[in-house]
């Protein structure tokens, strides 16, 4: 799933405090960039989370509609409001690294050839799987077929 959320980021003291009101999220950042860092995993994590349990992800909040005086650390010092897009499965590819065991049947001589040839049967299931399904992943290292 891919989003876009506003989100709150107040400058306090010596760290700027994030709210993602939509996803009941507070985080916190050392600087905008790290600020910005913590609250797209969190939102991914948490939207990952969501979709695990089987409910609903919550829809973005139209900026109109947010005030930055109504934000949790609104009193804490000055806030300012920011988009930041989101996208759930891309952080599961990166999180869930995890292999799953699958039984294949394959006809015995289709098996010989590729065990005479030296391919690897899983990485090619892989392979192909992705490629059906228009996916990729940043954990799948790359073959020799």
């Amino acid at each position: 799933m891919k989003a876009v959320y506003p989100v709150y980021f107040t400058k306090a003291k010596d760290i700027i405090l994030v709210e993602v009101p939509d996803l009941e999220i507070l985080t916190e950042g050392k600087d905008m960039n790290d600020a910005f860092k913590m609250a797209r995993d969190a939102m991914e994590l948490k939207c990952v989370s969501l979709e695990d349990a089987k409910q609903e992800i919550p829809a973005p909040s139209k900026m109109k509609d947010l005030d930055v005086l109504k934000g949790i650390f609104a009193k804490e010092g000055e806030t300012v409001i920011s988009l930041i897009d989101m996208d759930s499965t891309e952080y599961r590819r990166k999180i869930d690294t995890r292999t799953v065991r699958r039984n294949v049947a394959l006809p015995s001589w289709l098996n010989y050839e590729a065990e005479k040839a030296g391919i690897n049967v899983s990485r090619v299931l892989q392979e192909a799987l992705m490629n059906v399904l228009g996916v990729h992943s940043s954990h799948s290292p790359k073959s020799k077929l």
